[in-house]
C-alpha cells in the first residue's frame, strides 16, 4: 500500500521504479487525489489498484483480499510443507501419490492454518479470516469446517496435523 505523497519521494515513481526493478507483488495507491487523471497515472505507473481518502477500512481490506485472490505471484500457486502441498487455483492438496478436492472454504481454512503453522488460532482469529465483514458464521459452523477439513486431509494421511487447543483454539501441527 502506497500513498502518492511520501515524504522523500512519490509513491508514483516508488511504483514505476518497483515495477521497472521486476518486482510482481500487488500495489495498491491510497492518496487524496482524487481526479481522473491522477487515478491514471497511478494505474498506468503499475498499481493494481487506486483508493480515494478519506478511506473506509472495510473498504480497504476488501481490496487487499481481492489483490491476493487475483494475484497468484503474491499468494504464490502452491504451498509446500514438508511432503504436503496446497494447489489454491485448483483447490486440491498433495501428498505423494493421493490428493484430494477441497471446497473454497476448507481451502481459505487451510490457507490460513499454513500461514499459521503451530500457532493457535482462535475461532474468532478463524471467524476473522474467513467471512467476510458484517456476515457471522452460524455457531458450528467453524466447528462443522474444521471436521470437513480433517475429513478431506485424512485422504493423504495428516488428519492429525489439525489439532485442537481445549479452550484455546486449532492449530497445524505438523511432525517436526
Amino acid at each position: 500500500i502506497l500513498d502518492w505523497m511520501l515524504p522523500d519521494i512519490s509513491g508514483i515513481k516508488l511504483c514505476r521504479d518497483y515495477r521497472q526493478s521486476g518486482k510482481t507483488s500487488p500495489v495498491l495507491i491510497l492518496t487524496a487525489k482524487d481526479n481522473i487523471p491522477d487515478k491514471v497515472i497511478g494505474l498506468d505507473a503499475g498499481a493494481d489498484d487506486y483508493l480515494v481518502k478519506p478511506i473506509d477500512m472495510v473498504e480497504l481490506l476488501a481490496r487487499v483480499r481481492a489483490l491476493g485472490r487475483r494475484s497468484p505471484l503474491w499468494l504464490g500457486d502452491t504451498l509446500h510443507l514438508l511432503d504436503l502441498q496446497l494447489h489454491l487455483h485448483s483447490l486440491t492438496i498433495e501428498r505423494g501419490q493421493a490428493s484430494v478436492k477441497l471446497s473454497s472454504q476448507e481451502s481459505k481454512l487451510l490457507e490460513y492454518f499454513w500461514r499459521h503453522p503451530r500457532q493457535i488460532l482462535t475461532r474468532y482469529q478463524i471467524e476473522q479470516a474467513l467471512w467476510e465483514w458484517g456476515s457471522e458464521p452460524e455457531s458450528n459452523a467453524i466447528t462443522a469446517l474444521i471436521r470437513r477439513l480433517r475429513q478431506r486431509l485424512q485422504v493423504v494421511g495428516v488428519a492429525d496435523w489439525i489439532e485442537t487447543v481445549y479452550g484455546m483454539g486449532y492449530r497445524l501441527q505438523p511432525p517436526e
